[in-house]
């Protein structure tokens, strides 16, 4: 017979001891964990934001639409006091998501934050996740993010069908970057995204703050797979694709085969990409040859890149 441990909840304060000075910070450094659960590709802009008088606990973007995401993070159950705050980061940065961390959602709460996914376009996302440390016999400690409350889309997608509706070249991106983003997620581990946009890329979270893998339908009937350098100084930036490019041939040995180096001067980002010939308009053979190239060339772009950007960071 199996012999089984003994699951066991564990107290939040004992793995950190302060909500601001602990959890925070880990959250910031581990921040795929909450994007996963949220079927969202998260990166952290900043730390105790600067909104107004206020001070958002974490300022993040969503990769796959390019928005800010707000996230509160409170320890012990939920407060009108947040919630009120929670609503003004929004405001403040125009969030595409707020996303409100908490160990206990109150009812009431629970009620307004589902009221606002109604009552709220497409634009603007309410989540409340719970988070929970678990422990199976003395085994080290796990985090949970359970999402509690999250909106519902398959109701605002029938409501909003009525008022408007993508292009069809909109839709044609959304089909195509949807089976993409899927086969990423649910086959190589790629990504935490679950939802495509009507839009004409795609980026993805490279777990290094600044840097970022995408694909991309590109001007002159191109399509682009790429690794972006942005940390929002342009020096910074250039410095950091320099060092890149003083290891060019090791790094094009292991990638097998020639990658194009854009630092892209005059400009703030840089990047390193690989292109081949293609457009959304294609038929859907060649569109489902040419997604097949994007997922092999961005797997191979992390393995080249990936170790080298942790680093840098070290």
């Amino acid at each position: 017979m199996p012999e089984f441990g003994e699951l066991k909840s564990v107290d939040i304060r004992e793995v950190w001891t302060n909500e601001a000075r602990a959890f925070t910070p880990w959250l910031a450094e581990n921040i795929d964990r909450l994007g996963e659960a949220l079927g969202m590709d998260l990166e952290v802009v900043a730390r105790e934001a600067d909104i107004g008088d206020f001070s958002l606990d974490l300022l993040a973007k969503d990769l796959g639409t390019g928005r800010h995401v707000v996230i509160e993070n409170q320890f012990g159950a939920t407060d009108h006091g947040h919630l009120g705050k929670l609503i003004t980061y929004a405001a403040g940065v125009d969030a595409a998501a707020v996303v409100w961390l908490t160990e206990t959602v109150r009812d009431e709460h629970r009620q307004a934050l589902e009221w606002l996914n109604r009552r709220t376009d497409s634009e603007i996302h309410f989540f409340a996740v719970g988070v929970e440390v678990v422990q199976i016999d003395q085994s080290r400690p796990a985090v949970l993010f359970k999402p509690v409350v999250f909106p519902n889309e398959w109701q605002r997608a029938t409501r909003e069908s009525a008022e408007r509706q993508a292009s069809p070249r909109g839709e044609a991106y959304q089909r195509y970057f949807q089976v993409l983003i899927d086969e990423l997620r649910e086959k190589h581990r790629f990504t935490g995204a679950r939802a495509a946009q009507p839009q004409s890329w795609y980026a993805f979270s490279s777990g290094v703050q600044g840097f970022t893998y995408g694909t991309s339908f590109a001007q002159g009937g191109r399509v682009r797979a790429e690794l972006y350098i942005d940390q929002g100084d342009g020096d910074r930036n250039k410095g950091l694709f320099d060092s890149l490019l003083k290891q060019k041939e090791p790094i094009e040995q292991e990638f097998m085969g020639p990658l194009e180096w854009d630092r892209l001067d005059g400009r703030q980002a840089c990047r390193v990409a690989v292109y081949r010939d293609g457009s959304i308009d294609m038929p859907e053979e060649a569109l489902a040859e040419i997604r097949a190239w994007a997922v092999e060339t961005l797997l191979r772009l992390k393995r080249v890149f990936g170790p080298r950007l942790s680093r840098s960071q070290s």
